[in-house]
């Protein structure tokens, strides 16, 4: 089994979430994308983010209506700070027959030497699948001198370019402009049922 580990802060999920993971699915020929959301995401140590609880309701909802997709909550059984390396490791012991994928975007691959541990987190994946980016070149003669065998692993996919952020979400949200459809429709009715960011304003 092939599975794609696609983790985030997801607050909130967006159709740019859904689109990623779906076509990562059909272009990797993943069986399975595991939304992996992170209570306690190690980048974001002080900065203010919703409950994880709220983001889980969020991130289920998204997540609901494809086959394919599926939320794990392994970050939740662990303390945090929550690293990939260690994030791969659980689920390897979960998954024990299956080549793990983990899913990111190219600024995300530029960035993988500060990654915690990277060479550990490249040596626990099958592959790393990327999304292009243009405005994110990655330079991988560089990366493959940093973290040797990184090329054989990355493979790269496309996906239609949605300008669309979780930061940008919440402000529209907090500032009462619509996003309605910036958002899967369940993740919306959940995001005005609970009132969400608009105590940002």
């Amino acid at each position: 089994m092939r599975i794609g580990v696609f983790g985030g802060t997801f607050d909130p999920p967006h159709i740019g979430h859904q689109i990623l993971a779906a076509d990562a699915a059909a272009q990797l020929a993943l069986d399975r994308v595991l939304w992996v959301l992170t209570p306690t995401p190690p980048h974001k140590l002080g900065s203010s983010i919703s409950a994880d609880r709220t983001r889980l309701r969020l991130v289920r909802a998204a997540a609901a209506d494809n086959p394919l997709f599926e939320v794990s909550t392994v970050e939740f059984e662990r303390p945090g700070p929550h690293f990939a390396a260690d994030t791969l490791a659980a689920l390897a012991l979960r998954y024990p027959q299956a080549e793990l994928f983990y899913l990111m975007g190219g600024d995300s691959l530029r960035d993988l030497p500060t990654w915690h541990e990277p060479a550990l987190f490249l040596q626990r994946c099958a592959g790393v699948g990327v999304m292009r980016r243009p405005e994110a070149a990655v330079d991988m003669r560089r990366l493959e001198e940093v973290l040797p065998g990184i090329t054989a692993k990355v493979q790269f996919f496309d996906t239609p370019l949605v300008d669309i952020s979780a930061s940008d979400i919440r402000a529209r949200a907090a500032a009462g402009q619509p996003y309605r459809y910036l958002v899967p429709p369940a993740v919306f009715r959940w995001m005005e049922r609970l009132q969400l960011y608009r105590s940002l304003s």
